[in-house]
């Protein structure tokens, strides 16, 4: 009896690890959620309003035709689907896309969980999983659970190349061909993979099945070659530029490690890239390995897709490696070296292989922080997105690069801001309601001390422009912004709590408005716990 005592009280530990260990992996994809739950409902990015302007009528039908036509120079067939079905069955909602994205990146998680080893106890499986959720559920990628045209136009390409790769590595031909062709379908991001599909089927010593992966794979990008758009789709660079590329492909290798210092995400960059080389070619032999070498490969073709593809001088953070749903590869590279690593020295101890992926993880989402603020705060002026399609305002369109041609579309698919939920969000104040005047409070200027005074920053009050100011009303922001002609009757509308735009400026008082086209001379009224303020000073 006394003999059993220590197998019950391992057994109870290692369940207890199990627990913690599943636990703990859960906790980002229940962040990355959260984030994509709350996400604005508007699209505010020209490629969601640029393909669906595309794919349809002005009666919101769908041509089905236009869907297989490129984006971007690349192929954009599933994404332009998920497209269109967000506006017809959706409202144009954004947030089904951001959470969609949120389940497909879980799905890619799956995916790496079904590669790893036999030979790795439960609890080495679940602590690599926690790594793996950690990396692909970073903080890094704060922008695919922002913004559903971000990560639907590049997620679903590497979830079916992660399947894909999956497939192959338990040597499931017909699986991995059809996931491979939906990855092709989906974006250039799936254009590689079936040379790296013929990788793992040639390591798995398949060399037919690997044969005719690569020679389907030369097919595709021979016919991506002959038919897509001739010159620049992107504000890439057509420059020679060799140690710049190079710079690119490093910090996308890398970009997990660094929010905005390029130099930095090189060095990691190298780093990983020198490990999985070296791990690749000591491994190579080993069937287990096969599908991480891949998982390597697909990353590093990643990475130079973006140096060949998207480099330029004109990304304000300088290196374009560094934007943020680029970091997805990085995560992939890093995974793929955790479990290369753990199969180079399977004699390490559990709590080595636990404390070097809690540490890797911990460290990069932290570091991922500041690119997920700045993310939000880049992102929250372009919430004006829909006041300005709803007025229809095109130069304030213009500026915020929306495909003004898709508002027919969007008004017969009833897709937002073109269905009744719209909302100023002014306490029930909307667009053609009338303003009691005279009950407004003039806002003091900013020369005026307290914390109540506010000021607009455009010269000129007029419809279909973008007009900006600042208010602080008992020392907070405004509930919202209005604009109204000269007999009170609303014409336009804002948002408030914004980044300061300018040194001086008090964080998160800026607001910004717009209002149908039109030259009469317009009222800025601030709102604030159910009283108006008249904004008239400028400054």
């Amino acid at each position: 009896m006394l003999a059993t005592v220590p197998t019950t009280a391992a057994r109870s530990g290692r369940h207890f690890t199990t627990a913690v260990l599943a636990v703990a992996g859960v906790i980002p994809a229940l962040l990355a959620l959260l984030a994509a739950w709350r996400a604005p409902r508007i699209h505010v990015l020209l490629d969601y309003w640029h393909v669906l302007a595309r794919i349809t009528d002005d009666g919101g039908n769908l041509l089905f035709g236009q869907v297989f036509a490129y984006h971007l120079e690349q192929p954009f067939v599933l994404p332009s689907l998920l497209f269109y079905a967000d506006a017809a069955w959706f409202g144009g909602d954004n947030r089904p896309l951001t959470v969609l994205t949120v389940a497909l990146v879980g799905g890619i998680v799956a995916c790496l969980y079904s590669m790893l080893p036999k030979s790795l106890s439960a609890q080495g499986k679940f602590a690599l999983t926690a790594g793996f959720s950690w990396l692909l559920f970073t903080s890094h990628a704060a922008e695919i659970w922002l913004q559903g045209t971000n990560g639907i136009s590049w997620i679903p390409a590497v979830f079916f190349s992660a399947l894909a790769i999956s497939r192959a590595h338990h040597g499931r031909v017909w699986t991995a061909a059809i996931a491979s062709v939906l990855a092709c379908l989906s974006f250039g991001a799936g254009l590689p993979v079936l040379f790296v599909v013929a990788i793992v089927f040639g390591l798995r010593g398949r060399r037919t099945t690997a044969l005719g992966f690569a020679a389907a794979g030369a097919v595709v990008i021979a016919g991506w070659l002959l038919t897509k758009p001739v010159g620049q789709q992107s504000l890439a660079t057509s420059a020679f530029d060799p140690d710049g590329r190079l710079s690119v492909i490093l910090v996308a290798l890398g970009g997990l490690w660094s929010a905005d210092l390029a130099v930095a995400a090189i060095i990691a960059g190298a780093l990983t890239l020198a490990l999985l080389a070296l791990l690749s070619t000591t491994l190579h032999a080993e069937p287990q390995a096969a599908g991480w070498i891949g998982l390597g490969c697909y990353s590093l073709a990643l990475a130079v897709l973006i140096g060949l593809g998207r480099t330029s001088s004109q990304v304000p953070i300088g290196n374009v490696g560094l934007i943020s749903r680029y970091v997805v590869l990085a995560a992939l590279a890093t995974s793929a070296l955790l479990v290369l690593v753990a199969l180079y020295r399977p004699q390490w101890p559990l709590r080595a292989m636990v404390v070097a992926v809690v540490a890797v993880s911990l460290a990069t989402h932290a570091i991922g922080a500041t690119k997920a603020d700045n993310t939000r705060r880049g992102y929250a002026p372009l919430a004006l997105t829909a006041i300005a399609l709803r007025v229809n305002a095109p130069a304030v369109l213009t500026q915020l690069h929306i495909q003004r041609d898709v508002i027919p579309a969007a008004r017969a698919l009833g897709a937002y801001p073109f269905d009744p939920e719209f909302t100023l969000g002014c306490h029930g104040h909307e667009l053609g309601d009338s303003l009691r005047t005279a009950d407004a409070t003039d806002l003091p200027g900013p020369e005026a001390t307290g914390d109540t005074h506010g000021a607009v920053t455009t010269r000129r009050i007029i419809g279909d422009t973008l007009v900006t100011g600042w208010a602080t009303i008992n020392a907070a922001k405004p509930d919202c912004i209005l604009l109204a002609d000269a007999t009170g009757t609303i014409t336009g509308g804002g948002i408030t709590g914004l980044p300061s735009t300018a040194p001086g400026l008090p964080d998160g008082m800026t607001w910004q408005a717009t209002a149908r086209p039109g030259n009469e001379t317009l009222t800025v009224y601030a709102e604030r716990d159910h009283h108006l303020y008249r904004i008239t000073s400028g400054g």
